[in-house]
């Protein structure tokens, strides 16, 4: 079987953001795994904090974080307990958005903007599917995201 060059990397992401208050301290994290050319599975994890954010903002930030560490165009699954960012992405929120220069349907600005519009630019550069997860289940990588989120806030740092 000949090896297709062109073959872009599958690439499954998990997500979680967490925030103690909202607004308040927040921390988020992903789970990058791909099966690499010599077969190995290469797995990444990271985390970040904020010490003043919302929930939503940490959603995002680990959705494009996880992505901006992508080194190559990659075929992308990213699984998030996140209906805010799921939604937005697969009921065409997002591409409304932009359509309608970053107003919602009730003409109001789009909230968090700025993270939007990178995670815009994300999907361009990859093929990215978007599943919405349980939160707080037995969806193991899930649970991980949401940890490493949780000890974020606590330790007041990302790895």
């Amino acid at each position: 079987m000949q090896k297709d060059e062109n073959k872009k990397p599958d690439v499954t992401i998990f997500t979680d953001g967490a925030c103690s208050g909202n607004p308040g301290e927040g921390g988020w994290a992903a789970r990058l795994s791909c099966k690499l050319a010599d077969g190995k599975d290469y797995v990444k994890t990271l985390s970040g904090y904020s010490p003043s954010t919302t929930n939503n903002i940490m959603e995002l930030s680990a959705v494009v974080n996880a992505l901006t560490a992508l080194k190559t165009p990659s075929d992308v699954e990213i699984l998030s307990d996140s209906a805010y960012i799921v939604n937005a992405i697969n009921s065409g929120w997002l591409d409304t958005w932009v359509a309608n220069g970053w107003k919602t349907s009730e003409n109001k600005p789009v909230a968090n903007k700025e993270l939007w519009q990178e995670l815009a630019k994300l999907i361009k550069v990859h093929k990215v599917k978007f599943v919405k997860v349980k939160g707080h289940s037995d969806n193991e990588y899930n649970n991980l995201c949401d940890q490493l989120a949780r000890d974020a806030i606590k330790n007041k740092k990302g790895i």
